[in-house]
């Protein structure tokens, strides 16, 4: 089993996984439209996943983190640098990587997607398709609050 994690506001942490914020803005990994959720393997990767994309002059005051249990025989599909186009860590992100998540939600074949994070290429993000058949096995945990050092954004 593998635990993964996510930073979200509280407000969108009553469905933290169900893929809203992607398929209403996209992501590197997928085009408005796709339903993923995106986490991470480890607590400090989702944070800097996070971070990067908020203003430092006003941080949320409003974060928690999500944690969720995936068991080992969910199924997954793991893709790792060297398997990707070597612009991936581009920024932004080049639009054909968009189509790896779209074509994996689409396909519905595995629930999971582990990638590399840009941010980090020897530790992965976890994409999760809420719509797979296998998504009820994934146990969300209580969510808590979320205290960051003010340190980040000096």
């Amino acid at each position: 089993m593998i635990r993964v994690y996510r930073i979200v506001r509280e407000p969108y942490s009553r469905t933290p996984l169900d893929g809203e914020g992607p398929y209403r803005f996209g992501g590197r990994w997928s085009s408005p439209g796709t339903r993923i959720a995106y986490t991470a393997e480890h607590l400090s990767l989702a944070m800097i996943e996070y971070f990067v994309h908020i203003e430092a002059s006003d941080p949320p005051k409003d974060l928690v983190v999500v944690a969720a249990d995936i068991p080992d025989h969910v199924s997954r599909v793991v893709l790792t640098p060297e398997k990707l186009h070597p612009n991936w860590r581009q920024e932004p992100a080049p639009p054909g990587l968009a189509a790896i998540g779209d074509s994996f939600a689409a396909e519905g074949e595995s629930a999971i997607l582990v990638l590399p994070s840009a941010l980090v290429p020897s530790e992965s993000n976890w994409l999760i398709n809420p719509l797979h058949p296998e998504f009820p096995e994934i146990q969300v945990h209580p969510v808590e609050p979320f205290h960051y050092d003010a340190r980040f954004f000096a």
